[in-house]
């Protein structure tokens, strides 16, 4: 592990910079340099937010990406991993790993299509919205304390199709911290995805660690998140 490494923390959806609080600690302790970001549009009036989209996010972590001087590791939780795989594509000579938190490199042309609205900005839809499997391991304290931390994201974040062009990005080494799924039943429910197993099938080192948790391990389980990323960083880039 290269005591300069930087690495660049995507938030999913709603979230800002201080949804990785509790991981950033983990992180300094393995001798890492974390740098959390907060995405252009993250809780912006409509009027601001309009003029946001999936690239301008990209283009933030690129700008990220462009200032270090050492190694980079970039980690996308959720929505920001088509963040994360954006920015390996615009730098794979710059990425050493991408970490992948309980979501998958998309293919291109893909969206977080999920969320269907003529509005300018997403709110957070509220804990409720989601599947027991992803929000089980939050207690009701933690929920009440992170809700309220939430803010909406621009709407074409999420409905912006990705444009991928360098296939240089499948020499970029992968890990993908899954919250439920062992390597073999990743695999096997990847491969129902269509072209989503074609991209993951195409990258040249990937490998699949099992969380045992939520869709939210920087809330409910921070430390062994922190570990996580700071074990696939000492495994090594390229």
């Amino acid at each position: 592990m290269n005591k300069n490494t930087d690495v660049v923390l995507i938030p999913g959806f709603w979230l800002d910079a201080s949804s990785w609080d509790d991981v950033v600690p983990v992180l300094r302790d393995a001798g890492l340099n974390p740098r959390p970001l907060t995405m252009p549009g993250v809780g912006a009036s409509p009027h601001e937010a309009e003029g946001k989209g999936l690239s301008d996010w990209i283009d933030a972590v690129v700008a990220e990406i462009d200032a270090a001087t050492g190694e980079i590791v970039v980690v996308g939780h959720s929505g920001g991993g088509n963040v994360a795989w954006g920015a390996v594509d615009a730098r794979p000579d710059r990425v050493a790993r991408v970490v992948f938190v309980d979501t998958v490199p998309p293919p291109p042309g893909a969206n977080v299509g999920e969320f269907e609205t003529s509005e300018p900005v997403i709110p957070f839809p509220g804990w409720d919205f989601f599947d027991d499997e992803e929000v089980g391991d939050l207690d009701e304290d933690t929920r009440v304390r992170t809700a309220s931390q939430t803010r909406s994201i621009p709407t074409r974040v999420a409905t912006d199709e990705i444009v991928l062009a360098d296939a240089r990005r499948y020499n970029v080494p992968v890990t993908v911290l899954s919250g439920h799924h062992d390597e073999s039943e990743f695999r096997a429910l990847l491969a129902k995805w269509g072209p989503f197993a074609h991209e993951f099938d195409a990258i040249t080192d990937t490998e699949i660690v099992r969380l045992d948790t939520g869709h939210w391990p920087q809330f409910s389980q921070p430390q062994r998140l922190g570990e996580a990323i700071a074990g696939a960083v000492r495994r090594g880039g390229h």
